[in-house]
């Protein structure tokens, strides 16, 4: 069983890079120039959203051609989902709740997997399944970094780590960032929809390296 927790390889190396994009890929053809893009703007971590149909050939196509990505899969709502992300390589898997069958389907495929958090009673539920690092989302509309502090201050004690998306962007990202309980933080600014559609390569790579000196300063 392959575990995200804060000592893992990959919970070393989120919290090392500190930003995920979170995306929405239409197109698989759009896949690699995409990874292309964000890496050359300094972003080395992606989580595709499983929304399309071309989510997990988008993964396959990454994991391919740009070895130097980390690349999961997001939305994961059922266990086949979980099994399928990991047979297909992704490095991680997450999902936008908490479900049980999810993340013991993860952990049995090997996919190490952060479900979503925003209740005291979700960040149980994810530790008592092995969980360490979880996203905390929706992170800005339950409450920001006041409501996950409150959230989290029983599990202190069993070093949980956050990932927070939904509503990060470039005007709050410093401040998630400077918050111990934060890892690292995701967000679909780094490339929004309509500039992936639109094949704005250079336009996404502007974004990446604005949030990566941010990251850096």
């Amino acid at each position: 069983m392959s575990v995200l927790t804060p000592e893992s390889e990959l919970g070393q190396s989120l919290a090392q890079e500190r930003l995920i994009a979170v995306l929405i890929i239409d197109e698989v053809a759009s896949a690699v120039p995409l990874a292309r893009a964000l890496l050359a703007g300094g972003v080395r971590v992606m989580e595709l959203t499983w929304r399309t149909d071309a989510a997990l050939d988008s993964m396959k196509a990454i994991r391919a051609a740009v070895p130097e990505m980390v690349v999961g899969l997001g939305t994961l709502l059922d266990p086949e989902q979980a099994v399928a992300a990991a047979e297909a390589g992704a490095h991680f898997g997450v999902s936008p709740g908490v479900n049980v069958e999810v993340i013991r389907a993860a952990h049995g495929a090997g996919l190490p997997f952060g479900p979503g958090v925003m209740t005291p009673t979700d960040i149980d539920t994810a530790l008592r399944e092995g969980c360490r690092i979880l996203k905390f989302f929706p992170a800005e509309s339950s409450g920001g970094l006041s409501h996950l502090r409150n959230i989290a201050a029983p599990f202190l004690h069993m070093g949980p780590k956050f990932v927070p998306l939904g509503g990060v962007s470039l005007t709050n990202v410093k401040s998630y960032l400077a918050e111990p309980l934060v890892a690292a933080v995701g967000g679909s600014w780094l490339a929004p929809r309509d500039l992936v559609r639109e094949g704005e390569w250079g336009r996404i790579e502007e974004l990446a390296r604005e949030a990566r000196s941010l990251v850096e300063a």
